[in-house]
């Protein structure tokens, strides 16, 4: 073997190295399991706010029987968000994912209601269940608030990378494409989340 085809021989095995180390393949799976992981959470807390709505539903009936548009219409908020699959292939679509959100500023809409009622009914404030359901909610709705961002803080990650070269290559070869986030029309629902007040 000549030394000239050595040589080329040896730089292409080191290109060769370079290029597959340096490949992002890796690096696209820890972000993707990170975007997945961080989708868990915030699933994970507007579940908990769902568990919390039937009990308070019942703390404040009892209180506030003539107010049954304002349940029927958390009722109806909690059953939409039931009947949308919100699983983690989700996030990979971008007009499912618009709808759930949707679906939880409707519910978070509905609660602003429910919690209005208090004002209404002065003896509700002091009641000690409907007083510990609030703030179990209001820390609720503040672990959604840091689960949304932690999600968006990820995809974003997660999107830049799989644009920048060389893992834009990979990312095509292995099919992987930007995942969908909370837009800024979804900021209405962080905004709108009910105001807990005591």
């Amino acid at each position: 073997m000549s030394m000239t085809k050595l040589f080329r021989t040896i730089i292409l095995f080191s290109l060769m190295t370079t290029v597959f180390t340096n490949c992002g393949y890796n690096r696209i799976q820890e972000l993707d399991e990170e975007v997945t992981a961080s989708w868990a959470e915030v699933l994970n807390q507007y579940k908990r706010r769902a568990d919390l709505v039937p009990n308070l539903v019942s703390a404040v009936k009892g209180f506030a029987n003539q107010e049954k548009d304002i349940m029927k219409g958390i009722a109806d908020a909690r059953a939409k968000i039931g009947s949308i699959q919100a699983t983690p292939e989700l996030i990979n679509n971008p007009e499912s994912l618009k709808q759930f959100d949707q679906a939880q500023g409707q519910l978070g809409s509905a609660l602003s209601r429910l919690l209005m009622i208090q004002e209404n009914y002065p003896q509700l404030k002091s009641d000690q269940h409907f007083s510990d359901l609030m703030a179990q909610l209001e820390g609720t709705e503040n672990r959604i608030t840091v689960a949304r961002k932690r999600f968006i803080t990820a995809t974003k990650e997660f999107n830049v990378y799989i644009r920048q070269f060389p893992a834009v290559l990979t990312a095509k070869a292995f099919g992987y494409e930007a995942k969908a986030t909370f837009t800024v029309e979804d900021q209405k629902t962080i905004e709108n989340a009910p105001k807990v007040e005591f």
